[in-house]
């Protein structure tokens, strides 16, 4: 268990490795596409369901606050933060597009995947994405035509029937599994991160692969662009969640799931609904960049959260005692 914790925990490296490698040679990766990236994200969002109960997404909807939180950030600050980079960088005009398109798509799936890895609040997390992709159907091609002065047309059916078959159907099944086959969770839960890891790293290296000639043409000014929109939304989701919640682990919660975007979903519009192929860049640089500082600040937190836990499961109980309290007084 030991071992698969230090697999884990080197998600990080792992992404990155894997993307050089499919800069490097784009075949060694690229035939991770289509169906298998459906699947890929199917059995991610299950390995997450079974480690949730029906009181963790009572006690959710017990706080919808933090759910208008993060989705409000979602579409106010990102389209925004991405449209002020986009003249920022002074980027030609197909890639401020798609710089724009990325920043109004919802969160993607790979956020829950950070923050079960974080262990942040997973159901908060679900909840948020699962909102915000159906409010993606009227949000992100109403917030692209106002940065961006276009309009594109998203496939609404599509986005919906991909929530339900990668995000809600899995995660329904996690938890029934949880409550009715407690065996087999105990059984399968240790080695779900690693699973988690494996898939994720698998999406972004064949993403990155696919998008390589396009990547390597695009200049340092995309690059820096594309890292500056999710270092701010990461910083800014943080910042003002936990202004508003005064909750460390809702802010780290809400900070993932701004600082991420769905970037498959804003590859695909991009190339079905703008000609010029160069608008898909952004997407394509975006699923690498907000999944390295999401897995560094996923390895962070973690961290954080088991030192935490560790330091209160040590502290002896005789230093709550009311004698030990009025000594300190």
């Amino acid at each position: 268990m030991k071992i698969l914790d230090i697999i884990t925990r080197g998600f990080p490296v792992w992404v990155l490795a894997a993307s050089i490698v499919s800069l490097a040679y784009p075949p060694s990766f690229t035939w991770f596409s289509g169906r298998m990236i459906t699947v890929g994200l199917g059995m991610i969002m299950l390995g997450m369901g079974i480690t949730l109960t029906v009181e963790d997404f009572r006690r959710v909807i017990r706080f919808p606050g933090r759910v208008i939180v993060g989705v409000a950030f979602q579409y106010g600050v990102m389209p925004a933060l991405g449209w002020t980079l986009a003249a920022l960088y002074d980027l030609p005009v197909p890639l401020a597009v798609g710089l724009i398109l990325v920043a109004s798509c919802p969160g993607g799936t790979a956020s829950n995947v950070i923050s079960f890895l974080a262990k942040a609040d997973v159901p908060l997390s679900v909840t948020m994405t699962s909102v915000s992709t159906m409010i993606a159907i009227g949000a992100t091609p109403l917030l692209t035509s106002i940065y961006a002065g276009s309009r594109i047309d998203v496939p609404a059916m599509g986005l919906f029937l991909s929530t339900v078959q990668v995000i809600l159907l899995p995660v329904t099944a996690g938890v029934i599994m949880n409550r009715y086959l407690p065996r087999v969770t105990r059984k399968v839960l240790p080695v779900m991160p690693l699973v988690a890891v494996i898939f994720i790293t698998l999406i972004v290296a064949s993403i990155i692969g696919a998008g390589r000639d396009e990547i390597l043409r695009s200049g340092w000014r995309l690059i820096a662009a594309v890292f500056s929109l999710h270092a701010g939304g990461f910083f800014f989701g943080y910042t003002a969640a936990f202004l508003i919640t005064r909750d460390v682990i809702a802010a780290r919660t809400i900070s993932i799931e701004v600082g991420m975007q769905n970037s498959g979903l804003g590859v695909v519009l991009a190339r079905s609904n703008f000609s010029n192929p160069v608008t898909a860049i952004p997407s394509a640089i975006s699923s690498l960049f907000h999944s390295l500082i999401a897995s560094v600040l996923a390895a962070w937190w973690k961290r954080s959260a088991d030192r935490h836990r560790a330091d209160a499961a040590e502290t002896p109980l005789s230093d709550h005692s009311p004698g030990r309290e009025g000594d300190m007084a």
